[in-house]
């Protein structure tokens, strides 16, 4: 992680659920004025930049990377975020949501933005 920051006028959301073959919904962000992101950037070397994409679907046509400009300490910078070729909508595992925040805490996110994320509903229960 090189840094971390504020996507202006977006907002973390969920969708795809059912369509995906996940037991619930995957993580993608919309744009919503007046909302924001927590964002952790990365250095991701070109060749490492394909394996990604294949990770993340983008190669399946299941997510899009989009160029943003997320604002850190030191001003804006030029990054990339996935975005889901899908409909918004559907709940994520309580397993998914609880890592996205500790995820988040990790990368120094501010207590109550974290605290928000884990008060999300989901689709299921820990165990």
């Amino acid at each position: 992680m090189i840094g971390t920051g504020w996507l202006e006028g977006w907002r973390l959301t969920f969708g795809g659920e059912g369509a995906l073959g996940w037991e619930g919904a995957v993580t993608t962000v919309v744009e919503s004025p007046g909302d924001r992101v927590f964002v952790a950037l990365y250095d991701v070397h070109p060749g490492d930049a394909v394996q990604l994409d294949r990770v993340e679907g983008a190669q399946a046509g299941t997510y899009h990377r989009l160029t943003v400009r997320p604002m850190t300490l030191d001003g804006p910078v030029t990054a990339w975020v996935y975005v889901l070729n899908g409909y918004e909508g559907g709940l994520p595992t309580a397993w998914y949501l609880t890592e996205i925040g500790n995820a988040a805490e990790a990368a120094g996110a501010p207590a109550d933005y974290v605290a928000a994320l884990r008060a999300r509903p989901t689709r299921t229960t820990l165990l």
